[in-house]
């Protein structure tokens, strides 16, 4: 096992390489950039989703930018950035500068991927902050929504999926599955939409609050009042991520149940005079759970990291679901590529804890005898 790992831990940095590099020529062909950006910004022709009327003191532009308003003449160079037509060329040579865009595009990746090394993702193009600092900032709110959705998705989803095999056909396992598909099949932003309308709103009840993670006077509460607070604000953002995670959890738990059930090492079990307790949970449980823990680690990233943007907008919570979007959209490329950076590498590093994990429940797994 050891030697596996080890090659497994050796395959991560071509891999990473592959991944930046991918993203970062895919980057160079895509419309826009940051500095068609501040241009759009100046000559007031801004459509981008976050753009905000009357705005600029929060976009990194300063009194320099503006200033280059009207300075244009007829003898102007014409640019290659459009609109830039009117603004003065050495202007546009220092909106190249600050970006790092007066430097070749290679010369460019190869100093991203030194610096990704050592974990020094710069600052952010249109926020006076440091990549890093701005990712602490929005991490509590994607901790939170993302590591109770998968805690709560294993310790509801598979004891359900368990009694529904069980009872295979039965008609707890019909109500469950229609309940089940139901919730999966709607989207989790209408349900969201629906939980605020009903459970946070002014025309039902206001049992839940409406935005933010934690209260205005959360400061002042006791240790216990906050945790009350804290998982009070939590509880619809939950339900509204939750329902189609619980399904195809459920399901997989299941259908991987029935699997082993009917195999006929359980019947020689049951032969023996065992107690369908101890066929289940001492014999079926280690193999079926192989496949239930193959799927931890798509199920711990997509929670923790994916689907949240809509949720994360509804409720007002500032995480990284969001931060992801705005900084595709402003083509605020250090927060874009860290982001890629730093997930990228969590879900190759949890997927080796994944393999690792496989052995520690069925030790006849030998991940060495095969190829990697």
């Amino acid at each position: 096992m050891a030697a596996y790992l080890i090659k497994r831990l050796l395959l991560i940095f071509p891999t990473m390489l592959g991944i930046m590099l991918i993203s970062f020529t895919v980057v160079q062909f895509a419309p826009g950039g940051p500095v068609e950006r501040v241009i759009a910004q100046l000559t007031g022709t801004d459509v981008s989703a976050t753009a905000r009327v009357g705005g600029g003191g929060g976009d990194g532009l300063g009194q320099a930018g503006q200033s280059q308003l009207g300075q244009g003449t007829a003898d102007a160079v014409s640019s290659k950035y459009r609109g830039a037509q009117g603004l003065d060329p050495e202007f546009i040579k220092s909106l190249e500068k600050q970006f790092g865009f007066d430097k070749p595009a290679h010369e460019r990746f190869f100093l991203m991927l030194k610096n990704y090394l050592v974990f020094d993702f710069g600052s952010s193009y249109f926020r006076d902050i440091s990549v890093l600092q701005l990712i602490k900032e929005k991490l509590p709110v994607s901790i939170s929504l993302g590591l109770w959705m998968t805690l709560l998705t294993y310790l509801i989803a598979i004891p359900l999926g368990i009694r529904k095999a069980v009872h295979d056909g039965e008609a707890f396992d019909s109500w469950t599955s229609g309940f089940l598909v139901i919730g999966y099949a709607v989207p989790g932003f209408l349900v969201a939409v629906l939980l605020l309308i009903v459970f946070a709103g002014s025309s039902f009840f206001q049992w839940f609050p409406s935005r933010g993670l934690t209260s205005d006077n959360f400061d002042e509460l006791s240790m216990f009042g906050q945790i009350v607070d804290y998982f009070w604000h939590l509880t619809l953002p939950l339900i509204a991520l939750g329902l189609g995670a619980f399904t195809t959890m459920a399901f997989l738990t299941k259908n991987s149940f029935l699997d082993e059930i009917r195999k006929q090492y359980v019947l020689t079990a049951r032969a023996k005079g065992l107690t369908e307790n101890q066929v289940l949970y001492g014999h079926v449980f280690r193999n079926a759970m192989l496949l239930i823990i193959a799927g931890f680690p798509a199920t711990f990233i997509s929670a923790f990291f994916t689907g949240s943007l809509l949720i994360e907008t509804i409720f007002s919570l500032d995480g990284i679901g969001l931060l992801s979007f705005e900084s595709i959209i402003n083509r605020d490329y250090p927060v874009v590529f860290a982001t890629l950076y730093i997930f990228s590498l969590l879900g190759l590093v949890v997927n080796l804890v994944s393999d690792f994990v496989y052995t520690l429940v069925d030790p006849r797994i030998d991940f060495e005898s095969r190829e990697v």
